[in-house]
């Protein structure tokens, strides 16, 4: 009985734990998207609140040739009781506002290797979701297309032996 009511707690704590952190559902090419939208919004001398990631919308991941990839990310983020610039953002130390609105985010980037790419530059749009319009929406979409189409990287085709 000791052994099933330890489970049980065990289990609680794990389903706990993963709620309340749902960046780490994210996998790594999507949490590094994210960590650059927090890094940016940290240094923004408008952004007065802590955010921590609370869902991803839509996901996506494009490859290319020679191990390439286009990375696309569409997520909230929610603002906190900590302090803008707090590094131990756990659940229980930072809880959620309620009294705030979310941030939407979208991140494109390329990677290479699954190394982030910083040619063209990551974008990251961030702004609070009654500012959204339907015209940066399409914009968002618009610029990381635009990203995924044209690498501008030369192909083996493209080189010539002279």
């Amino acid at each position: 009985m000791a052994a099933l009511l330890l489970f049980v707690v065990s289990a609680a704590a794990v389903l706990i734990s993963k709620a309340q952190e749902p960046n780490n559902e994210l996998g790594d090419q999507y949490r590094n998207g994210v960590d650059l939208a927090l890094k940016q919004l940290s240094l923004h001398a408008g952004v007065h609140h802590h955010f921590r990631f609370l869902r991803s919308l839509q996901k996506s991941e494009i490859e290319g040739d020679f191990g390439m990839k286009h990375v696309y990310i569409h997520f909230y983020l929610k603002p906190t009781r900590c302090a803008k610039g707090t590094t131990d953002s756990s659940p229980q130390r930072c809880p959620f506002r309620n009294d705030r609105p979310l941030m939407d985010c979208v991140v494109c980037y390329r990677t290479v290797e699954d190394v982030m790419e910083t040619h063209p530059k990551p974008y990251v749009h961030c702004i609070q979701r009654p500012r959204l319009t339907e015209e940066m929406t399409t914009n968002r979409l618009e610029h990381c297309k635009k990203m995924s189409y044209n690498s501008g990287a030369p192909t083996l085709l493209a080189v010539s032996t002279g």
